[in-house]
């Protein structure tokens, strides 16, 4: 009996057909193969995953193997994105016995969880060098009934091993100037100086290196840092990486040049990249940046936001073609011969050109992935643009996951609120509310205990791990910044005060999973970015900011504490830690507290949002207000808004001088 009828996540849900006898995780399926003296086959993926889908097609929905699979197995499906913590505990295992990883997941477990054999995508006949997945589920059993003795040492050394493993946590305080340096000079190194962006393909957004090269050259003034983020958002703003006529991003390029995207666009990755981008505006006036910024803004809200308040997770990479075949890319690419048929002749020429579309193709088949290659400024693109963009809704879309997930809510929230206060947009600060709503209401019970996902407006069944109390605390406290409502600071305190009740552990080391949450094999602890903020640095940086706000000794020594990573991490892998060295570069600069005694979004306000120096916090309201601690005792001077700047315990002569403000934040 299939048992994944009923669940929130969207990924599970579209397995609930399969002729496979699927178990959710849960207690009772590893009773179930105790039971039955079989292991368990734990199959890990998500929703928008490419060869999630074809490894469904062709083995999942196969009847002859999946008989085979509930004749010998208790098979067990997760959706990575519902249980972070499950995915990362096997996904390591799976990195350490085999050197690589990746989605779909493939592990063979006992009834006590412990793993024994691992791979990935397994196609249904032997090619490559990879065996059959019936050749690997039949090696499995006979393992299982032939050398139970050999499987369980396998098993039990693996746990040993992983539990063994320990962290380097640096120990000896947070990074200072030397780390910094000595990371930006390893980013200088990887960095792609024709194609920018780091290392070969595929290639990824380095969101998170981007935000710490825009904050290092906030505070030292290093031209080296702000022209990498700059040539790297350039190269990817023009690249088939952007979508360039409805907004936003893909995961990932294939090829170097950013040509060529794996199609599947995140929630987490433009929620980063809306941020960096308007990030990116404020410190060079750019208009590429300012046009990509909102156009991402507006891509979240007009494709992703959900009934309920909250942004869905993702929409997959496939849809239908032309002939109703499920094709990557299919919603995306272009033919010269389809321009014509929609614009006629002459603009389609135009179009051609200015998009980079050729009769070869770029992408397969004679499809091309639109790009920018000319002057991105041109002013007969506009009309072009709509007309292609009309055209396009009406091709059979991609899949949408609708789970909403905390954590990358609160990547949104803090996008959202600050796109619209940079660029005058008042709706995306609304919509962004709506979303901080949205966690209160379904997501934060009566303890401010926080919820993985929901669906629907209703909750999962999974607790929420550190990203999503370190994102949706970094939402809140910029969202408290931008509509000067001290609730969302006082939701923020909320959340931390869990961070250092439940994740903290001895010298400061943060844990992924709550110690009170369910156990496994190994309770999660990574410091490292992958495709979103570390739970630990995402953590960090909310601790320092509401110390900032509130004065607050124990938020920031637990955040000094947690930075003792990136000291150790920094200088040797500063790709893989970019979220920690941009919380390192906050604390370096104070970080700087700026309190406007004054109306909200009036020019004083709005003059401190604009300020470049790294990880400054901000809070504006009338005098005599309760709802932010710095703004007590500040008066307005005069009578006019006044602004009062501080950091390391030394304040600034207060000032009712926009351009006066503008230089105390500018950074260096």
């Amino acid at each position: 009996m299939n048992r994944l009828a009923g669940v929130t996540s969207p990924y599970l849900l579209q397995h609930a057909d399969n002729p496979v006898d699927w178990w959710p995780w849960s207690p009772e399926a590893f009773e179930e193969a105790r039971r039955r003296d079989v292991p368990v086959l734990l199959s890990v993926g998500y929703s928008s995953c490419h060869w999630c889908h074809v490894m469904a097609h062709e083995s999942f929905e196969d009847e002859a193997t999946a008989a085979y699979m509930n004749e010998h197995f208790v098979s067990v499906k997760v959706d990575r994105e519902e249980r972070p913590d499950v995915d990362a505990v096997y996904m390591e295992a799976v990195q350490a016995a085999t050197g690589q990883g990746g989605w779909p997941m493939t592990v063979f477990l006992t009834a006590d969880a412990e793993p024994f054999y691992f791979g990935t995508y397994f196609p249904p006949e032997a090619r490559h060098g990879m065996p059959s997945f019936r050749q690997v589920l039949e090696g499995v059993a006979a393992a299982w009934t032939d050398r139970r003795d050999e499987v369980g040492e396998v098993a039990g050394r693996i746990v040993r091993d992983l539990s063994e493993r320990s962290l380097a946590h640096g120990g000896d305080g947070p990074p200072g100037e030397a780390e910094l340096a000595q990371a930006l000079l390893g980013l200088t190194r990887d960095y792609d100086e024709k194609r920018g962006g780091f290392g070969g393909a595929p290639k990824f957004p380095p969101s998170m290196v981007l935000e710490f090269l825009l904050r290092h050259h906030a505070r030292t003034g290093a031209g080296g840092a702000l022209q990498m983020a700059a040539d790297t958002c350039a190269a990817m703003a023009r690249g088939g990486i952007y979508d360039q006529i409805g907004g936003g991003f893909a995961r990932y390029a294939v090829d170097r040049e950013w040509v060529v995207p794996h199609f599947e666009k995140m929630l987490y990755d433009n929620a980063l990249l809306c941020r960096v981008y308007a990030h990116l505006w404020r410190s060079t006036g750019s208009e590429l940046a300012r046009r990509v910024a909102l156009e991402t803004a507006d891509f979240m809200v007009r494709e992703l936001r959900t009934p309920e308040g909250g942004f869905a997770s993702a929409l997959d990479a496939d849809s239908e073609d032309a002939h109703g075949k499920h094709v990557e890319g299919a919603y995306y690419v272009w033919t010269p011969d389809q321009l014509r048929e929609v614009l006629g002749e002459e603009d389609a020429a135009f179009a051609a050109e200015y998009y980079g579309v050729t009769e070869e193709g770029t992408f397969e088949e004679g499809f091309s992935v639109l790009q920018l290659p000319g002057d991105p400024d041109d002013p007969r693109a506009a009309g072009v643009r709509e007309r292609l963009l009309a055209a396009r809704e009406e091709r059979p879309r991609p899949g949408r996951d609708d789970k909403v997930v905390a954590a990358w809510n609160g990547l949104a929230i803090a996008a959202l609120a600050e796109a619209g206060a940079f660029f005058d947009r008042p709706d995306l600060v609304e919509r962004a509310t709506e979303a901080a709503d949205l966690l209160v209401r379904v997501h934060m019970g009566p303890v401010a205990r926080l919820v993985r996902t929901s669906k629907d407006g209703r909750t999962g069944d999974h607790a929420g791990v550190l990203e999503d109390y370190g994102d949706v605390a970094e939402g809140f406290l910029a969202l408290a910044g931008v509509t000067g409502e001290g609730v969302w600071l006082e939701f923020a305190g909320f959340l931390l005060d869990i961070v250092l009740q439940h994740f903290r552990g001895e010298g400061g080391q943060l844990y992924d999973t709550a110690d009170d949450a369910e156990r496994l094999i190994r309770r999660p602890q990574d410091p490292t970015d992958s495709a979103t903020p570390a739970g630990w640095t995402a953590a960090a940086g909310a601790l320092l900011s509401y110390a900032a706000h509130t004065g607050s000794e124990p938020h920031r020594t637990a955040a000094e504490e947690a930075l003792g990573v990136v000291k150790a991490l920094g200088p040797r892998a500063p790709r893989f830690i970019g979220w920690g060295l941009a919380v390192a570069e906050a604390l370096l600069d104070g970080p700087r507290e700026v309190a406007v005694a004054g109306p909200v979004g009036g020019e004083l306000h709005r003059t401190a949002l604009l300020g470049r120096a790294p990880g400054a916090v901000v809070a504006a309201g009338e005098p005599g207000g309760a709802e932010f601690p710095l703004l007590a005792e500040r008066e307005r001077v005069g009578g006019a808004p006044t602004a009062y700047v501080c950091r390391h315990f030394v304040c600034d002569a207060p000032t009712t001088d926009a351009e006066a403000l503008a230089r105390a934040l500018g950074g260096a």
